[in-house]
C-alpha cells in the first residue's frame, strides 16, 4: 500500500513541538508501506516550518534540523513525486465540488493522492473528510 505524506503530518515527523509528533512518529515505525511526498507537500513543508520560527515556536536551529532530517528523509525513504498541469485541473475539480469546503492547497494534495491510488495520512480532520468524501482511503493515525 502507498501512502501520501500533508503538510500535517510530515510537520509532526520532524518537528518535535508539534501536537501532533508523538502520533506521526508512532505510525511512521508501525508501518510498512510506500511513502509518498510531493514536491508541493515538500514546499509547504517548508513554509509550516518557516512560520513557526517566524511565531517563535521553534528556533533557527530547529527549522534547520527539521528542514535536513526531512531532505534526507526524502530522499532515502520515501518516493518524490512531482505535480503536474494535470493535478492542478483535478484540484480545480475538487474545489468546484461545492459540497466540499476545500482550499486549494489540500485539493492539490488530495488530487495528487488519488491520482496515484494511495491513502492520505493527514492530521487535519477537514482534509480527512474531503477524502473520503472523494472516496480515498485515510490512513488510521
Amino acid at each position: 500500500m502507498s501512502i501520501y505524506f500533508d503538510t500535517s503530518f510530515l510537520v509532526g515527523l520532524f518537528v518535535d513541538t508539534d501536537a501532533f509528533a508523538s502520533n506521526a512518529r508512532a505510525f511512521y515505525v508501525g508501518a510498512d508501506d510506500l511513502f509518498i511526498v510531493s514536491d508541493f507537500a515538500a514546499a509547504e513543508f517548508a513554509s509550516a516550518v518557516a512560520r513557526l520560527t517566524r511565531m517563535g515556536r521553534i528556533v533557527d536551529d530547529e527549522a534547520c534540523a527539521a528542514f535536513s532530517g526531512f531532505d534526507t528523509w526524502r530522499t532515502r525513504s520515501a518516493e518524490m513525486e512531482d505535480v503536474d498541469g494535470a493535478d492542478i485541473r483535478a484540484a480545480t475539480a475538487i474545489i468546484r465540488r461545492l459540497n466540499l469546503a476545500v482550499r486549494a492547497p489540500d485539493a492539490i494534495n488530495l488530487a495528487i493522492a488519488n491520482r496515484l491510488g494511495a491513502s492520505v495520512a493527514t492530521f487535519d480532520r477537514r482534509m480527512a473528510e474531503n477524502a473520503r468524501a472523494l472516496g480515498l482511503t485515510v490512513a488510521a493515525i
